[in-house]
């Protein structure tokens, strides 16, 4: 009967995992909690979800605050969102294209503000960096992303393709809330972005 307890002893170890792998593991069972409790989430409550045990954060992390202070990092890294933004296949039509990195944008900034929003943080400094990427750099490669999927219509574009991922981003960012009106779908966001606040049928 000490077989089973001995292979459930090895998958809550995870020998196999190094210390940047389990260190990844980590922050991303506990970002979920962190953006439902904020900081009041415990480190035994983020290892209970992560299969280990409370000693193995600590391995890997000086104190709750530097995890926390990881998480936060990992939650304003361009990282995912430019490998959503490069997935896109550039041979759909441009409203479609940009229609699916406005729902990949807007995911990101909805991470950004669930943990930035339970752990207090109120505008301000970017607080942290994630391999090496900050909020200018961060915004550098989304736009860079952005651009290479207006580039098959360079040529029809009023201003150059990073300008006009430039114009995009800001509108993602800065897109107006009203009490009385639902926010735009991003295909509607799209449409006004591409063809102006006119309606088809105005002179």
């Amino acid at each position: 009967m000490t077989a089973p307890k001995e292979n459930q002893t090895t998958r809550r170890r995870a020998p196999g995992m190094s210390p940047e792998e389990r260190r990844a593991m980590i922050i991303q069972t506990a970002i979920p909690l962190i953006a439902e409790y904020g900081a009041a989430v415990t480190t035994a409550k983020i290892a209970r979800a992560a299969g280990i045990g409370e000693g193995t954060i600590f391995r890997v992390f000086a104190d709750k605050d530097e995890l926390l202070q990881a998480c936060i990092a990992e939650a304003l890294s361009p990282e995912h969102a430019v490998r959503e933004l490069d997935a896109i296949d550039v041979s759909r039509p441009l409203p479609d294209r940009l229609a699916e990195a406005a729902e990949a944008l807007q995911a990101h900034m909805s991470r950004m503000g669930a943990i930035l929003g339970s752990l207090g943080h109120r505008g301000g400094k970017h607080p942290g960096t994630v391999r090496g990427a900050g909020r200018d750099e961060s915004t550098t490669r989304i736009r860079a992303a952005l651009a290479e999927l207006l580039e098959p219509e360079k040529a029809a574009l009023r201003r150059p393709p990073e300008q006009i991922a430039a114009l995009f981003f800001g509108l993602l960012f800065t897109q107006p809330r009203t009490g009385d009106e639902p926010d735009l779908t991003p295909q509607e966001l799209v449409e006004v972005f591409l063809h102006g606040a006119l309606s088809g049928g105005a002179e």
